[in-house]
């Protein structure tokens, strides 16, 4: 399976594109100047220095023509090309307006839109550049500029403050506003997209759900052949002679009925979250009992378990025992033979499980996506789905699952809200509490 594209290849994709539109508004804009001059040179009689005016449009457009060659390059486009673009537009507007009356023009606040395209295109330090690019510009036609006509009309210092002063507070309120709103609308497509994601992983488990289900139920008559099976031979003579195929027919009868307690699990619980019935217990029980049940079925491993919180009431979730023991099975494969370490903790509102073990911890890349099913550590094509699970499980708990590498191994830890694992009871005291 292919990797996922980067978010650098996303943003040079949208570069390049960003780059296109700006020649496709630029040829817009040469074709505006060239008309507004025509007219206002021919319709309205206003003498204007054509060949000037035109050479920067000509200038205008090569500048064009060689952006447009450059996308079709294979060199990514940055950030900074995109500045020097628009700072080329400014540019050649500048020397247009120096041309045709300075700030007396009208088509002054065309800096504006250059301020706008910055804004939406480009990243913070180069949006205030532009701003104060433009207000330079702007500062300068006020000295350097070209009156239109004989009779043209001399603007008093103050009107001049105020349009300047105008023109920077609308650049600013456009940089801030269009800034916020570009913020709010990532943030929307973002948690779209989170969406999104849980949602197919929700489908992925449904669709695991029934596949195991229907494992399940096939499963149950082989498991029941076998013990009785291994039952009979149990019997006889030639084994139970032998003390030590004794043993391991012993420890084969003990596998296949863990095996069919899974499979009876599977069955009973459909997919809940919670049993069918739930038992009322405490939170030490449940987790003295979850240890005891993981390290009964797996005499070969080594747990270190650690408990440090007072005892609360809660409904046995038999996701959550299943959640640790997947996680627990996955630290001893990573490092089988070494002991592994349990440590429980909480307070009034979380519940913080630990497991350490002493392996040689998870890939970078596993840890930019924990969680995606079909993703392990251990090479083996199809697995990965232990720990996928456990993240969803968490995630519907209202908790989540974090990984990290430490010194000698990997941790994984496993937050939950203790509000999802509360006794009924007394989660109905907590919100009379908080409606009081």
């Amino acid at each position: 399976m292919l990797p996922p594209p980067s978010h650098q290849s996303f943003e040079r994709l949208a570069h390049r594109g960003n780059l296109l539109q700006l020649v496709e508004l630029r040829w817009l804009a040469v074709a505006g100047q060239l008309l507004t001059i025509l007219l206002v040179d021919q319709l309205l009689d206003v003498p204007l220095p054509l060949r000037e005016m035109l050479a920067l449009l000509g200038l205008l457009a090569l500048f064009n023509l060689a952006s447009w060659s450059r996308t079709r390059l294979s060199v990514p486009v940055v950030n900074g090309e995109l500045f020097a673009g628009l700072l080329v537009d400014v540019a050649v507007l500048t020397g247009q307006l120096y041309y045709s009356g300075g700030i007396t023009n009208p088509f002054v606040f065309l800096y504006l839109l250059q301020v706008a395209l910055a804004s939406v295109l480009l990243r913070p330090r180069y949006v205030w550049a532009m701003v104060v690019a433009t207000s330079l510009a702007f500062a300068a036609l006020v000295h350097w500029h070209r009156p239109l006509g004989e009779g043209a009309v001399a603007l008093s210092d103050d009107y001049i403050g105020g349009l300047l002063v105008c023109f920077m507070v609308c650049a600013s309120l456009l940089v801030i506003f269009i800034g916020r709103i570009s913020r709010n609308l990532r943030q929307r497509d973002a948690s779209l997209a989170q969406l999104r994601q849980r949602a197919a992983e929700e489908e992925h488990i449904v669709r695991m759900g029934l596949l195991a289900s229907g494992a399940a139920h096939e499963l149950g008559t082989p498991l029941a052949t076998l013990a009785v099976i291994l039952g009979d031979w149990s019997r006889m003579a030639p084994f139970a002679g032998e003390p030590e195929l004794r043993e391991e027919m012993e420890e084969m009868q003990r596998q296949i009925g863990r095996c069919k307690t899974i499979v009876a699990g599977i069955l009973s619980s459909a997919g809940e979250t919670r049993g069918d019935a739930p038992v009322e217990t405490t939170l030490h029980a449940f987790l003295d009992r979850l240890v005891a049940d993981w390290q009964r079925s797996r005499a070969a491993a080594r747990l270190q378990y650690h408990r440090d919180g007072v005892d609360l009431p809660i409904v046995s979730d038999t996701a959550l025992q299943q959640m640790v023991g997947n996680i627990l099975d996955n630290a001893l494969e990573a490092a089988p033979g070494a002991p592994l370490r349990l440590e429980a903790q909480w307070d009034e509102e979380t519940l913080t499980l630990r497991v350490r073990d002493h392996g040689p911890g998870f890939p970078a890349a596993m840890l930019d996506r924990l969680g995606t099913p079909y993703q392990s550590s251990k090479g083996m094509p199809g697995r990965g789905l232990g720990l996928f699970l456990s993240v969803n499980v968490a995630r519907t708990l209202g908790g989540q699952v974090t990984a990290h590498n430490v010194p000698g191994g990997a941790e994984v830890v496993i937050t939950l809200p203790l509000s999802a694992l509360l006794a009924g009871d007394d989660a109905d005291e907590d919100e009379d509490d908080d409606g009081r």
